[in-house]
C-alpha cells in the first residue's frame, strides 16, 4: 500500500508510546491520522504536536469506538489503515501466600476480566468495525482494500511469573491474527501482529534506573531496550508491504524471557 494523503488511518492507544510513535510516522508519510486514546489531555496535545485528529475513545464500550470511528471518518474519511496499540499490563500470581502474615489470596478477577476487555476484545472491537468500514471501499490498484496491525507482546509466548492475564490476553491477540486474516482475505483487508520485547514505553521509563539497566542487559543484541520508532517502522512495513498478511512477528532483540 502507498502511504500519501490520500490514505486514512486510525490509531488506538495513539497518544503515547508505541501508538504515539506511529502516529508520527503515518503523519510524516502524509497519511491522516485519527487518535483514539482515553487519555483525553494527552491525546489532544499529541494530535496537536503531530497534526492528527483526537477522539477520546474507550476500547471495552461498543457505543465508544463506534462514537470514535464516525468521529474519525468525518473528519478524514473513511480509514484504510488500522494500528492496534491500546492496552493494559497487569502483574499477580495467580496464588499466592504473603511471607509476612501467612495470608493466601488469588489473583482479582475483575483485573483478569479488564485485561482480557481492554487487550484482547478491546483489540477485536475495533479490528471488526474498521474492517467493516474498510469494505464500502473501493480496492487500490493492487486489489487490496486496507491494512491492520495488532499488538501483542513476547509475553504472550515467554509467560512470565505473574503475567497469566496479560499473557492470556496477548495470546490471544496471536491467535487470532491467522483466522482474521483468512476471514478477510477475499475482501483484500490484510491483518499482521507484532510482538514487542522490552520497550521505552512510558510505564517503562518509570522504572527506578537499575531496573532499566538489568532489563537492557538481558537482551542479547542490541543490549537496550527497544525504541517505539522501532516498532512503529515495523508497522509501516506491514502495512506497505502487500505479501505481508496473517504474521506474527517478535521485535524483541532476540531476547526470551526467564522465569520472572
Amino acid at each position: 500500500m502507498r502511504l500519501s494523503s490520500d490514505i486514512a488511518a486510525v490509531v488506538t492507544g495513539g497518544a503515547s508510546g508505541l501508538g504515539k510513535a506511529t502516529v508520527e510516522k503515518l503523519c510524516a508519510e502524509g497519511v491522516k491520522v485519527a487518535i483514539f486514546d482515553r487519555d483525553e489531555d494527552r491525546g489532544k496535545a499529541t494530535a496537536a504536536e503531530l497534526g492528527a485528529t483526537f477522539c477520546k475513545v474507550d476500547v471495552t464500550s461498543d457505543d465508544s469506538v463506534s462514537a470514535g470511528f464516525e468521529a474519525a471518518r468525518a473528519a478524514n474519511g473513511q480509514e484504510r489503515i488500522l494500528v492496534c496499540c491500546a492496552g493494559i499490563g497487569s502483574a499477580m500470581k495467580t496464588a499466592s501466600r504473603s511471607k509476612e502474615t501467612g495470608e493466601i489470596k488469588h489473583f482479582p478477577l475483575n483485573i483478569f476480566e479488564l485485561t482480557i476487555q481492554i487487550n484482547l476484545i478491546g483489540t477485536f472491537r475495533c479490528i471488526a468495525k474498521s474492517a467493516a468500514g474498510i469494505l464500502t471501499l473501493d480496492p487500490l490498484e493492487s486489489g487490496e482494500r486496507g491494512a491492520m496491525v495488532m499488538t501483542a507482546s513476547v509475553a504472550a509466548e515467554d509467560g512470565q511469573i505473574g503475567q497469566a492475564a496479560y499473557s492470556a490476553s496477548k495470546g490471544g491477540v496471536v491467535g487470532m491474527t491467522l483466522p482474521i486474516a483468512r476471514d478477510l482475505s477475499g475482501e483484500g483487508i490484510r491483518i499482521n501482529t507484532i510482538l514487542p520485547g522490552i520497550f521505552e514505553t512510558p510505564l517503562m521509563m518509570g522504572a527506578p534506573e537499575k531496573v532499566k539497566e538489568a532489563l537492557a542487559a538481558s537482551v542479547p543484541f542490541p543490549k537496550r531496550l527497544g525504541n517505539p520508532q522501532e516498532y512503529a517502522s515495523l508497522a509501516l512495513e506491514m502495512i506497505r508491504n502487500s505479501y505481508f498478511n496473517g504474521e506474527d512477528v517478535r521485535l524483541d532483540g532476540a531476547i526470551r524471557m526467564g522465569l520472572r
